[in-house]
């Protein structure tokens, strides 16, 4: 059971906001919410659970009980890492509005065989789709296209790639830097990228419980790397805010990205704070 620490005024905001092209909620950690003008609502990589401490330990509010969620189309996961696939965090959407869930292979068996959502959370088994690099399909207003990711932590990551008439979302999950993202640079034209960002730690071996130097997502340096190849005109960092020992300052990226074409500009938010994508944006 998800306890959320600011009750239900996230999702009512996200019911209530009528955007006049894309609005882009942030949710902590990875997760995000868009939602176009013609209503469509989509949830990437919502994770409320609080980590496993003392390896994993979250520090950032629980933003939202997902059965506060009345309206969504469709939830998305990049990887199957547990922030990022979630029974407690994802599946009571799934079942309270009969939104799809897209994922890997792999992320769409630790829904469906690892943690049975269809036996927990009265998610229907035809709300489950996986998909793979190279599809492409509609959801409501948006065209969303499955590219390539390099997360080596992951045994088979995505990243989603959201068109709509307003302007594009490049969400990358976990990903690092690729060759790949050069040519997807120039096939899109990327309006607001979104790409993880944190520290190098030292986090409790999952074993052992010794500290190993650890790093998950990528530095100042990769991520900007990666934010260029992709010619992203906004560059919003995630993660960054949201496990103990992983946490930093993304208001370093400004003196990486200053020599760079792209990204044109750094979008620095929150947890619950709103971007616009529009056609003057």
């Amino acid at each position: 059971m998800v306890h959320s620490d600011w009750g239900d005024w996230l999702p009512t905001a996200v019911a209530d906001a009528s955007p006049d092209g894309v609005a882009v909620w942030y949710l902590g950690c990875n997760g995000f919410v868009l939602k176009g003008s013609g209503g469509t609502t989509l949830f990437v990589d919502p994770y409320l659970g609080t980590g496993d401490p003392p390896r994993t330990v979250r520090m950032i509010p629980v933003p939202f009980n997902p059965r506060d969620v009345e309206a969504a189309d469709a939830v998305f996961a990049t990887h199957e890492h547990t922030d990022h696939v979630h029974g407690p965090s994802q599946a009571p959407i799934l079942a309270n509005t009969g939104a799809d869930f897209y994922a890997p292979d792999d992320s769409v068996t630790v829904a469906r065989e690892d943690e049975e959502w269809h036996d927990r959370y009265a998610v229907t088994p035809d709300q489950y789709n996986e998909v793979a690099e190279g599809d492409t399909f509609d959801v409501g207003e948006f065209t969303v296209h499955v590219e390539v990711a390099h997360d080596p932590d992951a045994s088979h990551p995505v990243s989603y790639v959201f068109e709509h008439d307003a302007g594009t979302v490049f969400h990358g999950g976990d990903t690092k830097p690729t060759e790949e993202f050069a040519t997807l640079g120039e096939r899109y034209d990327v309006d607001l990228g979104i790409l993880a960002f944190g520290a190098v730690g030292n986090i409790p071996d999952k074993q052992t419980r010794e500290p190993s130097r650890t790093r998950w997502y990528n530095d100042e340096n990769q991520v900007v790397q990666a934010a260029s190849d992709l010619q992203f005109d906004r560059f919003l960092p995630s993660h960054w805010d949201m496990w103990k020992g992983m946490t930093t300052d993304p208001k370093s990226l400004v003196h990486h990205a200053r020599s760079y074409e792209h990204p044109e500009r750094l979008e620095l938010v929150e947890i619950g704070d709103r971007v616009n994508v529009t056609d003057s944006s």
